[in-house]
């Protein structure tokens, strides 16, 4: 892919600069070269209050007339951009690449995308009740779409949370503005092209690129915006709530933070589990809200796990995301670079050990530019330390200790974190009584983040968010429901 980028707003079915012509650069993570560079508006645009404006106001008007198709209608246009994302999976891995690093040859992103946009395409058949408990009375409820839904979405997998946020939000009949995030804004902007070419009509998807403080704020505080979905850091989530709470009080979706603890036992197959919560943190560079962060190992076998978890990490090939060899790419920009790297100083002044696989891994090529950052292994932490508390979003984990299952449920429970948990055991006695009393939205048993089922609820407990998303449930988020009482003579109870 060669040559600068220019991307657009989408709003009302049309390709616009920024209204003031507000553009911001994009940097490669790894080059540290510019992806587009900030001259007027032949760059990343900066979508402004009047850009959110008009993108509302294109989904208000849209939402009477697309709200009144049916199901089979509202599907088609979803169907055709399941065929479009996996027709272009290469592509739309490369700006992944470019934009913040995610390595190619882990880019499921399309195939994720195509099973919500098709799945939603023939499933949005939402259904009330109906009662005769009340004599005289036909009564019944009535599931209906808001109206206009605001969906700001992640840089570390934007293309899936597009997916699984957009299609149930439009299949129930809703108009969205999507907000994509500005360390990641090419996938979204890639297939914000082709919304008019699937049959979408104007104004029921409306995308914007650009940063939280500006367009993000107006989504979040818009009377307009009827409920809004967002996949985030707490922080940034409870900012978003805040902002509900003095305007409108519209419905808000999380998906928030994580510090997912994994307890594996001295029964537990101790390769699998290695092989596994590496992977799990280690994944896009650490940038992943399910991974485990905190791994407790039963004394016994703390060494020998530690052993093969550190040479897990250290056989991690880093380098150019776009080559299909690097499994280990870098830091989506400079500010998550500095963070992770602020963390893992932080680490080294505090009691404990260090495992820093950089010391004898192999020089990467580029790394004078590119914001890699080899895995770092700290173990024996204080349970208080920072970087045993805070999501620290890196390839950096915690292995620590424990004596007891009572043990192993509060340090793991010890957390405002409440997204995934894991526990590996050959006892299946333990893994149902451990994997209940887990403080956590979703807890895997001998598998870790991450690992998950289509037709299960994802989402949090406690700091990591409020409501669901799977195939089954995300559609409930975008509906209210309303009661209607039929008075009717001569129907008795």
């Amino acid at each position: 892919m060669k040559g600068p980028l220019e991307t657009e707003l989408l709003i009302n079915n049309k390709l616009v600069p920024a209204s003031d012509e507000g553009t911001f650069d994009l940097f490669s993570p790894h080059t540290g070269e510019l992806v587009a560079k900030g001259i007027y508006s032949a760059n990343i645009a900066e979508a402004s209050l009047q850009d959110v404006e008009a993108a509302v106001a294109a989904a208000e008007a849209a939402f009477p007339s697309w709200s009144a198709l049916s199901p089979a209608e509202r599907g088609r246009p979803l169907k055709k951009m399941a065929e479009l994302v996996l027709a272009e999976k290469d592509e739309l891995a490369q700006l992944d690449a470019l934009a913040m690093g995610r390595p190619v040859s882990t880019f499921f992103d399309s195939f994720y995308a195509a099973t919500h946009f098709n799945y939603f395409s023939e499933a949005a058949y939402p259904q009330g009740h109906t009662s005769l408990n009340t004599p005289g009375f036909l009564n019944m409820s009535l599931r209906q779409p808001f109206g206009v839904v605001a969906i700001i979405i992640p840089w570390n997998a934007p293309l899936v949370f597009f997916s699984k946020k957009v299609a149930p939000a439009v299949a129930a009949g809703n108009c969205v503005v999507l907000k994509s995030s500005e360390k990641a804004p090419l996938t979204s902007w890639k297939v914000s092209q082709w919304i008019e070419k699937c049959g979408f009509p104007p104004g029921v998807i409306n995308v914007l690129s650009g940063h939280g403080h500006i367009s993000g704020q107006a989504l979040a505080s818009h009377m307009k915006v009827r409920a809004l979905s967002f996949t985030g850091s707490t922080r940034t989530g409870r900012a978003i709530q805040i902002a509900s709470a003095n305007s409108n009080l519209k419905k808000v979706v999380f998906e928030l933070g994580g510090k997912g603890p994994a307890l594996i036992f001295d029964d537990a197959d101790v390769e699998q589990a290695a092989r596994e919560t590496e992977n799990s943190i280690m994944w896009n560079s650490g940038q992943t809200c399910m991974a485990n962060s905190r791994i407790y190992v039963q004394d016994g076998i703390k060494d020998k796990f530690t052993a093969l978890f550190t040479k897990l990490a250290r056989s991690r090939k880093l380098g150019d995301p776009t080559d299909p060899a690097t499994n280990h790419g870098p830091q989506a920009d400079k500010v998550q670079h500095e963070n992770v790297t602020k963390y893992i100083s932080l680490g080294k002044a505090e009691a404990g050990a260090t495992i820093d696989t950089s010391l004898d891994a192999d020089d990467v090529a580029g790394s004078e530019t590119s914001l890699l950052v080899h895995p770092v292994i700290f173990t024996s932490v204080p349970e208080s330390s920072r970087i045993a508390k805070e999501e620290i979003f890196g390839p950096v984990v915690v292995i620590n200790s424990f004596a007891t299952e009572e043990e192993a449920i509060q340090k793991a429970n010890d957390s405002e974190f409440g997204l995934y948990a894991a526990l590996y055991t050959r006892d299946l006695e333990r893994a149902m009584r451990v994997g209940k009393k887990l403080e956590s939205g979703m807890v895997g048993v001998n598998c870790t983040g991450p690992t998950g089922a289509w037709d299960l609820p994802f989402g949090g407990w406690k700091g990591s968010g409020t409501g669901r998303e799977s195939l089954l449930e995300s559609m409930d988020h975008y509906l209210e429901v309303k009661s209607l009482y039929v008075r009717v003579g001569g129907i008795g109870g």
